[in-house]
Order: C-alpha cells, then sequence, then structure tokens
C-alpha cells in the first residue's frame, strides 16, 4: 500500500490554492473587507497568543461554520471578504484553504509561513485569556 503523507498533501494544497506571505497579510489585515482567521486550537492561541482582530475558527468546526446551510453556520464567515486562514506553520491553513475552495468559497487565502510566519516578521500579536 502506498501512503501519500502529509508534506506531499500541502504541497498540492499550496498549487491549487491562493498562497500569501506574512508581510502580505500584515499590509492587508486592517482592510474592511478582509477577515483573518486562526484556525489553531484553542490550546494554542491561549499559549502564544493570536494576531488583533482575527477571528478563530477551529480547524474541526471550519467547514460547518462556513457552511451557510449548516445548523452551526456563523455569519461572519459569510460576508464576502477575502478570507486569509492561518494556523501554525501553514500545513493546516492550505489543506483547510483547499477543503473550502472544494467547497466552493473563492475568496480564500492563507499565510504559507502562519503564524510563526507572521512573529518572525514582527506581526503584533495579542494574548488570549482563557475562559
Amino acid at each position: 500500500m502506498s501512503i501519500k503523507g502529509v508534506k506531499e498533501l500541502v504541497a498540492e494544497a499550496n498549487a491549487q490554492i491562493e498562497c500569501i506571505s506574512a508581510e502580505e497579510a500584515m499590509k492587508i489585515a486592517a482592510d474592511d473587507n478582509v477577515t483573518i482567521i486562526d484556525i489553531r486550537d484553542i490550546r494554542e492561541l491561549y499559549r502564544e497568543g493570536k494576531i488583533p482582530g482575527s477571528e478563530h475558527a477551529p480547524r474541526g468546526m471550519l467547514e460547518f461554520w462556513f457552511d451557510p446551510a449548516s445548523p452551526y453556520h456563523k455569519p461572519v464567515f459569510a460576508t464576502g471578504n477575502k478570507m486569509v486562514l492561518h494556523c501554525a506553520s501553514g500545513w493546516r491553513s492550505a489543506l483547510a484553504a483547499l477543503t473550502l475552495q472544494n467547497m466552493g468559497f473563492d475568496n480564500i487565502c492563507h499565510i504559507d509561513t502562519g503564524f510563526k510566519g507572521w512573529k518572525d516578521a514582527n506581526g503584533e500579536t495579542e494574548a488570549v485569556a482563557k475562559k
């Protein structure tokens, strides 16, 4: 049996989706027509903080929150804004962006270096308090 590894899956996703750099994301983050979406686990946000103004949508709920026909749909994901996904390093967000694109959303991209790239580029972050 031949197994397709995660690196191959991510490479295939990146070839089919829009990838932007952390620097590009920083330039557009304040635009009212852009929504930054953090798909990391909530524990990662508690530990490392988040991009100010970003929306949290854990990877496990993303499709449900985006789908207008889902009972879990969240209106913030139906604004028509450009949706800029990110995870920690760009792997999960690449796969998530491809999934949303396959669902028919054409306003999706991801930060190819993730939150780590954002921090490495001196992007602003803020703490997330445990609830």
